[in-house]
């Protein structure tokens, strides 16, 4: 992942570079003092995201870092798809359209727009809801209901007044149970504390319990730290534990990967488990889907891949990862991979959506068990009769 993240911080990078140099370009005849105060505000801008991310743990007014991080993010898909129609409106120019004048006034509005219905699509996210039969038995047969959401992103991104809107989408389900898919938090606990977030947490409701695996960004932010934030709420954050439900269900929280060397075996987890009762698996990330589907594991719910968050990120998490994202019945067990709940930093979706998933989990052995004794009973009463 870090030859990723080099990849993507050089193209950025090369990105700055060529849309300044075409806009010095079009400024050609502007005077030296525009210039200089151009190139000033231009670097700072490009300079932003990263100055608040290397700053996010000091204590400084929170309005700060907070409009800092939002006008990063900004800056960053703005000039990562700028950059893309330039190079296209500068193709288009060089070789079908020489005549073509304000190529960059052309690239600035269409990339406007696409930010604008990118945004509107990052503020409804879906609800994917999918019915899980599961061919073992537990206690009062009757369907449980799971809300799974992963990759909130708590901080100066998504803060208290979007978290509240989240929180009203998932309590409207109704749940008996809530699964959260690690990274809660973002990059800082500050913003969290300043807000009161864990009053908002706080309003959660589900009758069995509400747990969660931790995920790269409560380690990024601090796992001690993040550990106390979460033991604020009713939620229940657990390294590579389990918790049986009343009805039998077993929950496996996984450590993250990001704690590789110390974190059990998936092998580990599931030999203290009962084989004859359902085991749901909460794994931050999807590595090695394929081995865990052998497991004895009949539910996998992990998060993480934000499915790329915006084009053409998609296509690279659909490369990388044998499923990035969505909802997929493998040979032994139902996987549903969360695009997110809300994102990271820049507050737009393009090509992918922000998701929740409600799992509606049901035993087909208690159905089968139902049927048989209902037509023995009925059998029975036809022959006293």
């Amino acid at each position: 992942m870090s030859i990723l993240l080099t990849t993507v911080l050089i193209c950025f990078l090369g990105g700055n570079i060529y849309i300044y140099i075409r806009i010095l370009q079009t400024l050609h005849s502007a005077s030296v003092a525009v210039k200089i105060l151009f190139s000033i505000i231009f670097w700072l801008l490009a300079a932003m995201l990263f100055i608040v991310l290397t700053t996010r743990h000091s204590n400084i007014p929170e309005f700060i870092p907070k409009m800092m991080f939002t006008i990063g993010c900004l800056w960053f898909i703005f000039i990562m798809y700028m950059t893309l129609i330039m190079l296209a409106a500068d193709a288009i120019k060089h070789f079908f359209v020489p005549g073509m004048r304000y190529g960059i006034l052309y690239s600035f509005g269409i990339t406007t727009i696409i930010l604008l219905a990118g945004h509107i699509n990052y503020l409804h996210p879906k609800i994917n809801r999918i019915e899980m039969p599961i061919e073992k038995e537990f206690a009062n047969g009757d369907t449980v209901t799971v809300v799974a959401v992963s990759d909130i992103h708590l901080g100066y991104g998504t803060g208290r007044k979007r978290l509240s809107k989240l929180v009203d989408m998932i309590n409207s389900e109704k749940p008996d149970v809530i699964l959260i898919g690690g990274d809660l938090i973002d990059n800082s606990l500050i913003p969290l504390y300043n807000e009161n977030m864990d009053e908002e947490l706080k309003r959660l409701k589900a009758p069995m319990g509400i747990y969660m695996a931790p995920g790269n960004h409560e380690y990024i932010s601090g796992i001690d730290e993040s550990v106390r934030f979460i033991n604020r709420t009713q939620i229940k954050m657990l390294f590579d534990s389990i918790v049986t439900l009343p009805n039998g269900i077993q929950i496996i929280c996984r450590d993250d990967a990001r704690n590789q060397m110390k974190r059990m075996s998936i092998d580990k987890l599931t030999a203290k488990c009962d084989s004859l009762k359902p085991i749901i698996l909460v794994d931050h990330q999807p590595w090695k889907i394929s081995e865990k589907d052998s497991s004895g594991i009949d539910i996998q719910f992990s998060g993480h891949t934000h499915h790329g968050q915006i084009w053409p990120g998609n296509i690279i998490t659909d490369i990388i990862y044998e499923q990035s994202h969505g909802y997929r019945k493998w040979p032994h067990s139902h996987v549903y991979v969360s695009s997110g709940l809300s994102l990271w930093g820049p507050p737009f979706r393009i090509g992918t959506n922000c998701d929740m998933g409600v799992f509606k989990i049901y035993s087909t052995k208690s159905e089968t068990d139902t049927i048989s004794n209902n037509h023995h009973k009925q059998k029975r009463q036809r022959e006293e009769e």
